[in-house]
């Protein structure tokens, strides 16, 4: 299940990461892969995906435009427990930074967020990709330190919470993260972008339980665009 905010629910046109990742995992693993979820929508309610054959089934999420550790820590447990999923790859927290909570209490929300999956599922797993910095960390160097403070927060959580039966895995964020070629204002995944976020996770399922094989990612064009100083957080 794929549990995200902006980045990861995307709008009209979009692919999105979770639609690169799932034609990776069909393409190249040999274990059925099935996306579960209580949406399936993108933003807005929209459903013109760039791929109009992107089956339903494989569209199934819980990601929200605006949404953060903040909103899905207390909705999770239902989540798991109605959708069964095995596994959770989950890409939040720059929302909550941005506008609802600093560090620590985004750190925290991550706590409320394993501790309601795992009362659900005793045996879920989880992969935690940690925040990428958007445009606005460019220009705001307090903004851009609260996203490093977070993200190794998340990842002393990752290490103390991960157990035998409930494994936690920190997924590498992209080394080459650009945001003029890999986003389209700053912020969301413009195709290069998907691709990478779709690898992250992909890496990060196939070292830690050896699902399918690393992302073959596509060679990109230089990034020439020009983008504006600060674009809306995710």
């Amino acid at each position: 299940m794929c549990v995200g905010d902006s980045m990861t629910i995307g709008s009209a046109g979009d692919y999105t990461w979770r639609y690169r990742l799932w034609e990776h995992l069909r393409a190249r693993g040999t274990v059925p892969v099935r996306f579960v979820g209580p949406r399936e929508a993108l933003y807005e309610g929209s459903h013109a995906y760039g791929d109009p054959a992107f089956p339903r089934h494989a569209r199934r999420h819980l990601a929200g435009w605006g949404e953060g550790w903040l909103h899905h820590a207390p909705r999770i447990a239902e989540a798991v427990r109605v959708h069964r999923p095995g596994t959770l790859l989950v890409s939040l927290g720059l929302i909550d930074l941005g506008f609802y909570t600093d560090a620590r209490q985004t750190a925290s929300n991550v706590r409320r967020f394993v501790a309601g999956a795992r009362s659900a599922d005793p045996a879920v797993r989880a992969v935690l990709l940690p925040v990428i910095p958007n445009i606005r960390a460019a220009t705001d160097p307090p903004f851009a330190a609260e996203c490093a403070r977070f993200n190794a927060l998340l990842a002393d959580a990752v290490a103390e919470l991960t157990t035998p039966a409930s494994p936690l895995v920190l997924a590498d964020p992209p080394a080459d993260w650009d945001p003029v070629r890999d986003t389209y204002d700053g912020t969301h995944p413009a195709a290069p972008g998907e691709h990478r976020l779709a690898a992250a996770f992909a890496d990060a399922l196939h070292a830690a339980w050896s699902l399918a094989a690393p992302y073959p990612l596509p060679e990109a064009a230089p990034a020439e665009a020009v983008l504006p100083e600060a674009a809306p957080v995710a």
